[in-house]
């Protein structure tokens, strides 16, 4: 008899949830806290020529600004075609909305402040907009190392494929598409970070607690069991 398969059960936070006690990561508040926000980019492929801080980090209450030149050499991808990812980029931007630099401050206005100031010099570079046109010749080079931009190649088998295609009543070759698909969370994305003797605590909307482990171990060089 199985007790949740085939019954109906109820939420454990729904009630929290309709009457507005629940708590998201934008609640959480600890002494001492500061303000983090992250300076995207505009491109959706171009160089960095160069990325001065130093007005930035002259506005008053700022902590700590940095970019991809402060964390250089430093990987953190967790999949195998993730594994070159770095935190911050130093050759290229990508996509539009990638990280760039960070800065962290008293408050968040202080933090939006500092980020106007940060200077990026950018080379503006032939993008690509449609995956199949990104993997022709000739198309436009997002990443360097990956030729056509292919950076792994998956075929995957189940089954005997081979005897169920010639037995089959019929069958249909075609190219499918589907709509991308994003988990979504009750709470725009946020991330409250607290660190204490050698231990860090993180609060965040994901669906890959694991993961994101994994790749802060990788970044910050912390065993995972801190």
């Amino acid at each position: 008899d199985l007790n949740i398969v085939g019954k109906r059960v109820v939420r454990s936070d729904s009630l929290a949830k309709v009457t507005g006690r629940a708590r998201y990561t934008a609640d959480l508040k600890f002494p001492k806290m500061l303000a983090a926000k992250v300076l995207r980019s505009p491109y959706p492929h171009a160089r960095i020529l160069g990325i001065d801080l130093t007005r930035a980090l002259k506005v008053p209450g700022v902590k700590a600004a940095i970019s991809g030149f402060d964390t250089l050499g430093v990987k953190w991808g967790v999949f195998r075609y993730t594994q070159d990812h770095s935190m911050l980029p130093t050759d290229k931007v990508r996509y539009v909305g990638e990280d760039v630099a960070a800065v962290a401050a008293v408050d968040e206005e202080t933090a939006m402040e500092a980020l106007s100031y940060i200077k990026v010099d950018y080379e503006p570079l032939p993008a690509v907009f449609d995956p199949v046109e990104s993997m022709s010749e000739g198309a436009p080079q997002i990443h360097d190392a990956y030729k056509n931009n292919i950076n792994i190649h998956v075929h995957i088998d189940v089954g005997e494929v081979d005897k169920a295609m010639k037995d089959a009543y019929l069958v249909r070759e075609d190219t499918f598409k589907a709509a991308g698909e994003a988990y979504a969370m009750m709470e725009p994305y946020a991330v409250v970070a607290s660190y204490a003797n050698g231990y860090l605590d993180l609060w965040m909307p994901n669906a890959g607690p694991h993961v994101r482990a994994k790749a802060l171990s990788n970044l910050l060089k912390m065993p995972l069991n801190r």
